[in-house]
């Protein structure tokens, strides 16, 4: 016995199964309205600059740069960070993190990205 499904009645279902899912992963760590995830920057020049602006309404906890300069101008926006030239001491000694933004080149990015997360961190 055959049953036959139109394409319509297919994709109803189909987008019904995928709104279940899509609210609950969204709600599996959730935040009140009025509280600030704790953010630590690894790379605030350049492209870092603006990935910070995302994200300024958080609570910018952490700024970390090799370039000095792009580490003053970005200590300048959040005078209340903690300033570090060194990412693996920023994640060593910054346990109320809870995420942080990694805007470095792309050889370094992975290495500073997979040891945030191997911390528990989201990224």
């Amino acid at each position: 016995m055959r049953h036959r499904i139109s394409r319509r009645d297919y994709l109803r279902v189909v987008a019904a199964a995928s709104t279940v899912t899509i609210v609950r992963s969204g709600s599996v760590r959730t935040y009140a309205a009025n509280e600030k995830i704790n953010i630590g920057i690894i790379g605030a020049g350049g492209r870092g600059s603006g990935n910070t602006q995302g994200v300024a309404k958080e609570n910018i906890v952490a700024l970390c740069d090799v370039d000095a300069r792009h580490l003053k101008a970005a200590a300048r926006a959040f005078p209340e960070a903690k300033t570090y030239s060194d990412f693996r001491k920023m994640l060593d000694e910054e346990k109320s993190l809870d995420a942080v933004v990694v805007s470095t080149p792309d050889h370094t990015h992975a290495v500073a990205s997979v040891r945030a997360m191997r911390q528990g961190l989201h990224c």
